[in-house]
């Protein structure tokens, strides 16, 4: 079509039109008089419309497909993600679930010698002063904690507090060389001084050269003059060897302690002694011998009869005795 403006009004007409078409429809809704319309041309253009999806759809597919997989990565990633976050919060629920148990066992302790504790943390290992074994933790003069005094966790004798600051402690631990706490044995009373060897057991030196001791026999401490730096009654540790007596006036054992000190995390500041030495009763509970399974046989009876048949035997032969009482003259 020429471009004249004939052509110019027509179009102008026709666009009018479609307006007041589309103005009539939307006024009109469900009754408007167009809908017989739509329903024909959509009669018409229907199967024209099918035939172009049919023809059209493998492509639109194709997209899709192509930006579904580009979805599906990003989802993928976001549950590698996910999961890794997954596997994060595990492994801290682990570990809180081990430092809950800790707390647990501490506390169970700590009732049991009825010792006043701050519950502390060991973030670091090592200290300025050049102690060889010490450990810092997370209280300090702002929480109570006062020089010599005594650090123990669930397990037992952890150290002393040899420094302190506004809001951390250094702890003199049990292994290190310079460390000595008198101990005392359970049940005999034996007195001794036990000293660090690093990862070697203790050195106990027995006050009492004669004394009658064996691998397996328990320490705690024996306590200090106004509970400082020892309170009475915590678990050292047990013998593991015994040096044979020279006759001396002392006698060396050694002692493995209950406490692991490459492995410390939530440990407790004795800040108040017992009222009472608690003496043997924070030591764990020895294990009970195991019991004794007794299984008693029953012998079976011998021959080639069967106890049936045997009782059926016995039965029989009184009456076939009768029988012949009967018949004699």
């Amino acid at each position: 079509m020429r471009d004249t403006r004939e052509s110019r009004l027509l179009l102008v007409l026709l666009i009018a039109i479609a307006f007041a078409l589309i103005t009539v429809d939307i006024r009109g809704g469900r009754e408007s008089p167009v809908d017989g319309a739509r329903q024909a041309a959509a009669a018409v253009f229907g199967p024209v419309e099918n035939g172009v999806a049919a023809a059209v759809d493998p492509v639109g597919n194709a997209i899709g497909a192509v930006r579904d997989s580009g979805e599906r990565h990003t989802r993928i990633a976001a549950l590698e993600k996910e999961n890794a976050e997954l596997k994060a919060k595990l492994g801290s629920d682990d570990r809180n679930r081990s430092r809950l148990n800790e707390l647990d066992t501490l506390l169970r302790t700590a009732g049991a010698g009825q010792y006043g504790i701050k519950g502390a943390q060991v973030v670091a290992i090592g200290a300025a002063q050049g102690f060889s074994w010490t450990v810092t933790i997370d209280v300090g003069a702002r929480d109570g904690i006062q020089r010599d005094m005594t650090v123990l966790n669930g397990a037992g004798l952890v150290g002393r507090v040899t420094t302190v600051g506004p809001s951390t402690s250094t702890v003199l631990l049990a292994n290190d060389p310079d460390f000595t706490v008198g101990t005392r044995m359970e049940k005999s009373d034996e007195l001794g001084f036990a000293t660090g060897q690093g990862n070697s057991p203790l050195r106990v030196q027995l006050l009492n050269g004669k004394a009658e001791v064996k691998p397996g026999d328990r320490l705690v401490t024996f306590g200090s003059r106004a509970d400082r730096p020892f309170v009475p009654g915590v678990p050292v540790g047990e013998i593991v060897r015994v040096d044979p007596g020279g006759g001396g006036l002392t006698r060396n054992v050694y002692v493995r302690p209950y406490v692991g000190f490459t492995k410390l995390d939530i440990v407790g500041v004795v800040v108040q002694a017992p009222r009472s030495n608690p003496r043997d009763a924070v030591l764990p509970r020895k294990p009970g011998p195991a019991p004794t399974v007794t299984v008693t046989a029953t012998p079976k009876p011998t021959g080639s009869q069967q106890p049936g048949q045997e009782q059926a035997q016995n039965q029989a032969g009184p009456d076939q005795g009768g029988d012949q009482g009967d018949a004699t003259p």
